[in-house]
């Protein structure tokens, strides 16, 4: 097996929230059209809900997704639709594109980082500082799919800058609202960030500065993932996105309302 880790001394730490991938539960999407926020001749801005598979699963049942659901509604539609993604379990503003002009123009403005995203969540706890940012390098865990981990020998940059909104009570445990700016776009960027240091890590952590090494050790509330959380859904949103319009260049951002 090509697996990075065996190549690491064995005195590297490594350890997880889960041991084994999560079990396999029935894909239930909500029904009914995604809300269009907006549209034109080029691309749609759509308010993805929760439990909505963005592009289609392997398995027959998961050909429904917000790509089919749009092309259903855009006939006409031509080219790939699909420069970016949301998981299943986030909700939030997310761009489709009509043609492939728009689709390359798109993909090349998130590939060279002029999209501007900003998130919101909740986190299991009361975190102490009111803001900062996290780089913690990421890969995928190759032994416990399809989770990822911190590795900060051979993981990829990836950095978020957080700020704290309010702190508050959900069914009287402490949470806290945070807004959640990602500088990259890695799987589960935003998760594992606020969950490490309890997810898996690889290597020496903290070598030049610690408070720029450690991730918020508070998982998201209702990440089935990276914590033990049973909350119906996971509570993070895709609020904002700003982006330059493909033909005219004018820069443009688009909002959608917070639903917890």
């Amino acid at each position: 097996m090509n697996d990075s880790r065996s190549q690491q001394p064995d005195s590297l730490p490594i350890r997880r929230v889960n041991i084994k991938p999560s079990t396999e539960v029935a894909y239930c999407p909500p029904s009914g059209n995604p809300e269009i926020i907006h549209e034109d001749e080029h691309f749609v801005i759509v308010d993805k809900p929760s439990g909505l598979l963005t592009v289609p699963g392997i398995a027959p049942e998961k050909k429904d997704c917000l790509r089919s659901r749009i092309q259903d509604m855009y006939p006409l539609a031509t080219g790939p639709m699909t420069c970016h993604r949301l998981d299943q379990s986030t909700s939030g503003v997310m761009i489709l594109t009509l043609d492939a002009n728009t689709h390359r123009n798109l993909s090349r403005q998130f590939e060279q980082r002029k999209v501007q995203k900003r998130y919101i969540a909740l986190l299991d706890g009361h975190l102490q500082s009111d803001e900062g940012t996290i780089h913690c390098p990421m890969r995928k865990d190759m032994d416990v799919r399809p989770l990822m981990l911190v590795d900060y020998i051979q993981g990829k940059p990836s950095t978020t800058h957080y700020k704290v909104l309010a702190r508050e009570e959900l069914d009287s445990k402490p949470i806290t609202r945070v807004e959640f700016v990602p500088h990259t776009g890695r799987t589960h960027q935003l998760r594992v960030h606020a969950a490490h240091p309890l997810i898996a890590t690889v290597g020496e952590m903290g070598m030049n500065d610690p408070e720029e090494t450690k991730g918020l050790g508070m998982p998201i509330v209702g990440d089935e993932l990276y914590s033990s959380d049973n909350t119906n859904r996971l509570m993070l949103h895709a609020s904002m996105l700003t982006i330059f319009h493909p033909v005219s260049g004018k820069q443009m951002t688009f909002n959608s309302p917070i639903p917890f």
